[in-house]
């Protein structure tokens, strides 16, 4: 097969295996009307619905049922894009369907809190209210690049000054409003300090004087010295000169002298002033490490861990054992084989992720979802593709990714895939397209369970319980043969890394990229589950706005409040409270036998014990209120979708009505979530990688410039997938995408 013998044929043939994120944005690229038809596209998908990790379904009570708690965040500029182009294309009736927009699918979602444990071993909460970025994610970009080192560094600083005015607030006992007021000169300081506001100052000499009169001791001089750097970092220059790398040093032993002598008395200050520090670290590594210069990025740093990377740039010991770290780890599932023990993150995918989050956000830093994500995400995008004549296999599982025999290559010509293998899972009555969604008044979803009835002999499949979506579950009732030619020209793997071992053994035996690939990207299951309570969150004792939280205790560590969902669902009487929660789950006993059909039930019978001791002794270290003595939660705070009203407050109920809820072990090889481990990521294979003729790889553990395991990270690969393929979109208009 050599490149040539496409370009004679129309329409071209791709085959994308998986539903996911990636394969999806791939499959809506490559199928853009830009192309005129070019593509003749057909996914190939295990079980019955679309997904991957983001897969959701609508269960008991037209209940919506995750993988885990999945929002969205504001820098997501390539996924909001995504579902803006396919929501306006969709052209929903807003008088039929509730969510016709994408503005009626996303919301904005401000609130992201912290537990901390205090010394005497309580738990308390920091909730921050962000406030709105410019625009909106997914609106067009001026000409400067906010994904830049030194927008980076500007914006850092601009948030930096605003911290150590909420520091000095606080400790001064004024507000933030009489902060920002035009301030004196400096008391202390030998001449009257600069004028931040003075830009026609010479910035080397303001800089020089700072450091000369020692003005950064005291807060106030922090605050200006802030403001100084903004400046500085908003210039955009690609060489900031020597001064600032001093001026970032005194001003980071300043603030850790300062945080040191707290104690831990006054935990919001101390949260304040850890957050100081973690950002002028930050700014100071970025400086040392040349990464404004560097043709690396951040990539430069991956072998470090990343507290490593930062204790060796001087944070303090009490930061990095801080709640804030503890919590980003947690959102990244940072955790070696899922072991808290080994807190493991690559220093150059930490930094970047965490500076797009906090200073690369548009309209708001998290925005939740009105339904489910496959309701609001997937189903809209299933709609689209298929009226772009986009097809859908569903019950195919993949057995063999197969290349064809070496000796056989002309010249000069590439390896390529010969054939795909897979195993139908089930055929449909009378050789129909499988239909998959459902109506839920008026907005279409997907089921938690298939459709037995469209199933030839479904009825025996729902009575033996065939576990479609399974790795373990091998039942199937045929095999299929894909060739090249006959029924593809090119072959996209969207599959997730931890399924690539079992079904490209070809690639694996002939290529050592991608043996040293999949040995060296490790991956963890996660655990989650999800309460619908009686009660809003006030009668469980908590005050605050509905929030996204972690680095509180392990497991289930990250909870999310997701009470709006309660109108989207179907109950006599709608929850007060509907709260979702997920971790890692650890590895120490995965199954030697990989066709042990029994190892998901045994997984989920884990996490619903590791749930139910969690909300018997831990939740109530945040919700007082919701347990009857320090060591039993109030189980009849839950509610069960098959009473017509919930039960009384003062009927005792037992632990056996969290069978009544909803949780999860994701543990299938594709579920699995995809670390971002130091030293790890240079064996990451691009998309655009063209080793093999027909062959492109999507996905969030592809080499895609954001390396991290994401909604934003899977798109981004999917985009560059389809640009490997047909040149569209130009690698410029990836926005982010700044790998080497």
């Amino acid at each position: 097969m050599t490149g040539n013998t496409l370009t004679d044929r129309q329409p071209i043939k791709v085959a994308i295996v998986g539903g996911g994120c990636a394969s999806i944005a791939t499959a809506f690229e490559l199928s853009s009307p830009e192309h005129e038809g070019k593509y003749e596209i057909t996914i190939y998908q295990l079980g019955w619905r679309l997904g991957g990790k983001g897969a959701s379904g609508r269960g008991s009570a037209d209940r919506i049922e995750e993988h885990g708690f999945h929002v969205w965040f504001g820098f997501y500029e390539n996924a909001f894009r995504l579902m803006r182009e396919c929501y306006a294309e969709l052209n929903r009736d807003p008088g039929k369907c509730r969510i016709a927009d994408w503005r009626d699918a996303f919301f904005p979602a401000p609130f992201i809190g912290i537990a901390d444990r205090l010394q005497d071993g309580s738990y308390w909460s920091f909730v921050s209210c962000f406030p709105p970025g410019d625009g909106l994610p997914g609106d067009p970009f001026t000409e400067h690049d906010p994904f830049s080192v030194t927008s980076y560094l500007a914006r850092a600083a601009g948030a930096l000054q605003a911290m150590l005015l909420a520091v000095h607030a606080k400790r001064s006992n004024r507000t933030l409003h009489d902060e920002m007021k035009p301030r004196a000169p400096l008391a202390g300081s030998a001449q009257p300090a600069s004028d931040p506001n003075d830009t026609s100052a010479d910035m080397p000499e303001r800089i020089a004087r700072l450091l000369k009169f020692g003005a950064v001791a005291a807060t106030a001089g922090l605050i200006e010295a802030a403001g100084l750097l903004e400046m500085v970092f908003a210039s955009r220059s690609q060489s900031p000169s020597q001064g600032i790398v001093g001026l970032l040093e005194m001003m980071a032993s300043s603030a850790r002298r300062q945080l040191e002598a707290l104690v831990g008395d006054d935990p919001g200050l101390t949260i304040l002033w850890q957050s100081t520090d973690l950002v002028l670290t930050a700014m100071l590594g970025i400086l040392r490490f040349g990464l404004v210069s560097d043709p690396q990025g951040f990539d430069a740093i991956n072998d470090y861990e990343f507290r490593e990377w930062m204790r060796i740039n001087g944070a303090s010991e009490r930061t990095l054992d801080s709640a804030l770290v503890r919590g980003a780890y947690d959102l990244a599932f940072a955790y070696d084989d899922g072991d808290y023990e080994r807190p493991r993150h690559g220093a150059g995918v930490a930094l970047r992720g965490s500076l797009r989050m906090l200073f690369g956000y548009r309209g708001a830093i998290v925005w939740k979802m009105r339904a489910g994500m496959g309701d609001v995400v997937f189903a809209p995008l299933y709609e689209v593709l298929k009226k772009r004549g986009v097809s859908f296999k569903f019950f195919h599982r993949l057995r063999r990714v197969s290349l064809n025999d070496p000796a056989k290559l002309a010249s000069g010509e590439r390896p390529y895939v010969e054939a795909l293998e897979f195993d139908i899972q089930a055929e449909i009555n009378g050789g129909n397209a499988y239909q998959p969604l459902v109506d839920v008044r008026g907005l279409p979803c997907w089921p938690s369970k298939p459709d037995y009835s469209q199933l030839v002999e479904g009825d025996r499949f729902q009575r033996e319980d065939w576990k479609f979506e399974s790795h373990w579950d091998q039942r199937k009732v045929g095999t299929r043969t894909l060739r090249v030619i006959d029924d593809f020209d090119f072959v996209v793997l969207g599959i997730g890394i931890g399924a690539i071992s079992y079904v490209c053994e070809d690639i694996i035996q002939r290529d050592q990229r991608w043996r040293d690939m999949v040995v060296n990207l490790k991956t963890t299951a996660t655990q989650a589950f999800q309460i619908w309570m009686r009660d809003g969150m006030e009668a469980v004792g908590w005050s605050g706005p509905p929030v996204s939280l972690s680095g509180f205790v392990q497991p289930f560590e990250s909870f999310s409040d997701m009470r709006h969902l309660g109108k989207e669902e179907k109950w006599s009487t709608n929850p007060g409270a509907i709260v979702y929660f997920c971790s890692t789950l650890p590895d120490s006993r995965l199954p030697t036998n990989s066709h042990d059909i029994n190892y998901p039930a045994k997984c989920l019978e884990e996490v619903r014990r590791n749930a139910i001791h969690f909300l018997n002794i831990d939740i109530g270290k945040l919700w007082p209120k919701a347990v009857r003595n320090p060591a039993e939660f109030n189980w009849s705070l839950l509610m069960d979708p098959r009473e017509l009203k919930p039960v009384s407050k003062s009927e005792r109920a037992d632990e056996s009505r969290f069978d009544c809820q909803f949780c999860v072990a994701n543990v299938d090889p594709t579920e699995r979530y995809t670390l971002s481990l130091p030293g790890t990521q240079k064996y990451r294979i691009s998309p655009l990688d063209n080793t093999y003729d027909n062959l492109k790889i999507a996905g969030d553990w592809t080499a895609c410039g954001l390396d991290t395991g994401c909604v934003e990270a899977a798109v981004i690969s999917g985009r560059l997938a389809a640009h490997a393929i047909s040149g569209s979109p130009a690698l410029e208009a990836i926005v982010g995408y700044d790998h080497p």
